[in-house]
């Protein structure tokens, strides 16, 4: 607790008006990698508490459309549709459908990690369940060249995900922002070029 009321992103957050100091993560990858851009459609997947869709809505500066799906609830903000609950049921999946109206995404991120029980190989597991859910998400709804941002933990699956990633898009890189802790063994795949 001590370290996270003092942590220099949580105090920078809380400045700039940030839901979490996760947004950092989406700001140093978006400015290296130039994901966002005003006209695209991105959907963000487990958004929860919406810190990622700030970046995001900030950076289309009103031009195109953010989609934050969650099982908890997401303060609304300006620039955002949020549809509540699991992103792989059909009732949730038919919401997304029927706002995009045929559009494809040009931008799927999934910051999305399980409830932590404290055992490794169980967590890990579930962190690439949730990662795999979403990989099969950015298949079904990424125009093809679309690109892929999903968090994972290094460790147990990560080789076969990279390898799942591979045969799905023309590249695959490691991201490992500033804003994530130093003893974290998170990072991030960006997939870019999704095949058709």
């Amino acid at each position: 607790m001590n370290e996270h009321v003092h942590d220099p992103y949580v105090l920078k957050a809380q400045k700039d008006g940030f839901r979490a100091r996760a947004a950092y993560k989406l700001t140093e990858i978006d400015d290296r990698d130039r994901l966002i851009r005003p006209g695209m459609v991105v959907v963000d997947l487990g958004a929860a508490p919406g810190s990622w869709c700030q970046v995001v809505a900030r950076r289309l500066a009103g031009r195109g459309d953010l989609v934050a799906l969650d099982l908890l609830p997401v303060e609304p903000m300006a620039g955002m549709t949020f549809i509540q609950g699991d992103f792989h049921e059909a009732e949730v999946l038919d919401a997304l459908e029927s706002h995009l109206a045929g559009r494809r995404v040009d931008l799927v991120l999934s910051d999305m990690a399980p409830n932590m029980s404290g055992i490794a190989s169980a967590d890990q597991a579930k962190s690439y369940a949730l990662a795999e859910l979403a990989l099969e998400f950015a298949r079904d709804h990424l125009a093809p060249g679309g690109r892929f941002l999903v968090k994972v933990f290094q460790g147990e699956g990560f080789d076969d995900f990279r390898n799942q990633l591979r045969d799905a898009f023309s590249s695959v890189a490691v991201r490992k922002p500033k804003a994530s802790r130093d003893r974290s063994t998170e990072v991030y795949f960006l997939a870019s070029g999704r095949k058709a």
